[in-house]
C-alpha cells in the first residue's frame, strides 16, 4: 500500500470548502494557448480558480499583484463556479486544455483532489518550496512516492460565520452555545419572517460542508481516529451513532426554522444575500467568507467564527486546517513561469497579502498571529488547544462517498431520504 492510501486524520489536513455569493461563469484558456520567448519558454501562463461570487477573487488580485511585480508576465486567469469546479477542471485535463496554473484540493475525496488527478499523470510534481509547507504528518495526502503535487496557502476554519451585529438587532445576545439557546434563537427569527442559519440546499458543496461541520462535534470530538477506523473496517456510517446524529440534527434544524424559507431550493446567492442583507444571522461557510461578505454588509454587521454548539455534553469542535493548492498541469508549456508564480505565492509577503484578501490564515504563520481583535478571536481557544479536525472527505479513498453524503442531505431536506438511507448510501460508495 502506497503511502497517499494510508488514511489517517490529521491536524494539518486540507479542507476543501467553497466560498459564497452569486455565481461567475468565465471561459478558460488552455495551456497550449501560451506566447513563448525567444528562448522557447513562455512568460505567459493562464490560471484557473474556484468561485463562487462575483467579487474579485483573492487569487485575481494576486495575479494581478504578481504581474506588476514582473511585467514581462501576463497571467490569464479563469474564475470557475465552485459548484461544478472539480468537473470542469477534470474535463479540460483530459481534454488536454486545463490551464497551466489550477487551483485544487488535497487528497481523494474531491473531484479536484490531487492524489487521483497526479495518479492520471495530469500533475506536474512540485519542488522543495512546495514541500516545505506541508503541515507535519499530513504529507499522505498532498505526495505520491514523496512527489509533492499541491502546494498549500492558507489555514481555514470551517464552522459558523456568523453577524454578531444581525444577532443583537434581533434581541439575540451573542453566538448561541447550546442546542437549546440555538433553537430558541431559530424559533424567534423564524416568528420575524427571518433565519439564524443561510443554507443553500441546492448547491451540493454548502450541503456536504453542513454536515461535515456538524459531524466536527457528533463524531470526531469523541473519536478522532473515526476515517481510520472507517478504513480499517472497523465502523461503517450505517452503523455509526455520531454519523445518525449528525444527520438528523440537519433534519431538526430544518424543522425548527433554523434554515429561511426555501432552503433547499437556494443557491449560494441565498447564503450572500441573507447574511450582508441581516435575514440570516450565519452560515456553514469557510472562515474567509466572512471578509467576502461584510464588503456587501453594513459595517455594524459585525462577522465572526463561531462553533456549531455540541450536542448534549459533547464539547466543541470545529473543522480546521489548510484549504486549497496550487498545482502545475503537467501539460503546460510555461511550466518555469508557472513555477516561478508559485515560489512567489509562497513567499512572506504574497502569504500576508493572501490573509489581507481572502482574510485565511497564513499556512506558514498562523500559529504565530495575535488573533485578537479578528472574526477569529472565539475559536482561538479551541485552535490552541487543537479542538479541531480537518474536512473528513478529504481522508476519504474517492469522491463518490462525498457525493452521496451532499445528495444526501439535499434528500433530506426534500424528505425524498433518510438519514439511514444516506449512510448506507455512504458505505456503498466507500466501496464496500
Amino acid at each position: 500500500m502506497t503511502q497517499h492510501r494510508t488514511i489517517a486524520l490529521r491536524r494539518g489536513a486540507m479542507i476543501a470548502i467553497p466560498v459564497v455569493g452569486a455565481l461567475v461563469l468565465a471561459g478558460c484558456s488552455g495551456s497550449g494557448d501560451a506566447s513563448s520567448t525567444s528562448g522557447g519558454e513562455s512568460t505567459e501562463f493562464s490560471f484557473t480558480f474556484a468561485t463562487s461570487n462575483n467579487l474579485e477573487s483573492p487569487y485575481e488580485t494576486l495575479a494581478n499583484d504578481y504581474m506588476e511585480a514582473n511585467p514581462g508576465v501576463k497571467i490569464t486567469t479563469n474564475p470557475t463556479p465552485n459548484d461544478k469546479y472539480g468537473e470542469t477542471i477534470r474535463t479540460q485535463l483530459q481534454a488536454g486544455n486545463a490551464s497551466d496554473v489550477i487551483q485544487t484540493t488535497p487528497g481523494s475525496g474531491d473531484a479536484r483532489g490531487i492524489i487521483p488527478l497526479a495518479e492520471a499523470g495530469f500533475l506536474e510534481p512540485l519542488g522543495d518550496t512546495a514541500k516545505d509547507l506541508i503541515p507535519a504528518g499530513s504529507e499522505s495526502i498532498f505526495e505520491i512516492d514523496d512527489k509533492v503535487y499541491g502546494q498549500p496557502l492558507d489555514f481555514t476554519i470551517g464552522s459558523v460565520v456568523a453577524s454578531l451585529g444581525t444577532a443583537e438587532m434581533n434581541g439575540i445576545d451573542g453566538w448561541p452555545t447550546t442546542m437549546d439557546e440555538l433553537n430558541d434563537a431559530c424559533s424567534a427569527l423564524a416568528g420575524d419572517g427571518k433565519s439564524l442559519l443561510a443554507l443553500a440546499g441546492a448547491a451540493g458543496p454548502n450541503a456536504g460542508l453542513t454536515a461535515q461541520a456538524i459531524s466536527a462535534t457528533r463524531v470526531y470530538a469523541e473519536d478522532p481516529d473515526w476515517n481510520q477506523k472507517r478504513a480499517d473496517g472497523d465502523v461503517t456510517f450505517a452503523d455509526s451513532d455520531g454519523w445518525k446524529a449528525t444527520l438528523q440534527t440537519i433534519i431538526d434544524l430544518k424543522d425548527q426554522g433554523c434554515f429561511q424559507q426555501g432552503s433547499e431550493g437556494a443557491g449560494f446567492d441565498a447564503i450572500t444575500n441573507g447574511l450582508a442583507q441581516g435575514t440570516s444571522v450565519g452560515s456553514f461557510i469557510p472562515s474567509g467568507a466572512a471578509i467576502e461578505i461584510s464588503k456587501a454588509a453594513p459595517p455594524e454587521a459585525k462577522f465572526a467564527v463561531e462553533p456549531f454548539p455540541a450536542d448534549d455534553d459533547g464539547k466543541a469542535f470545529i473543522l480546521a486546517s489548510s484549504n486549497y493548492t496550487l498545482s502545475i498541469n503537467a501539460a503546460s508549456k510555461a511550466k518555469d513561469a508557472a513555477s516561478d508564480f508559485l515560489e512567489w505565492m509562497a513567499s512572506s509577503d504574497a502569504q500576508q497579502r493572501y490573509y489581507e484578501l481572502s482574510g485565511e490564515l497564513p499556512v506558514s504563520a498562523y500559529q504565530d498571529m495575535d488573533l485578537t481583535g479578528t472574526i477569529y478571536e472565539p475559536i482561538v481557544d479551541l485552535l490552541a488547544s487543537e479542538s479541531y479536525t480537518p474536512l473528513p472527505n478529504n481522508i476519504w479513498p474517492n469522491p463518490s462517498v462525498y457525493d452521496a453524503l451532499q445528495v444526501g442531505v439535499q434528500g433530506l431536506l426534500t424528505g425524498q431520504k433518510t438519514v439511514d438511507q444516506v449512510l448506507q448510501d455512504m458505505d456503498a460508495a466507500w466501496g464496500e
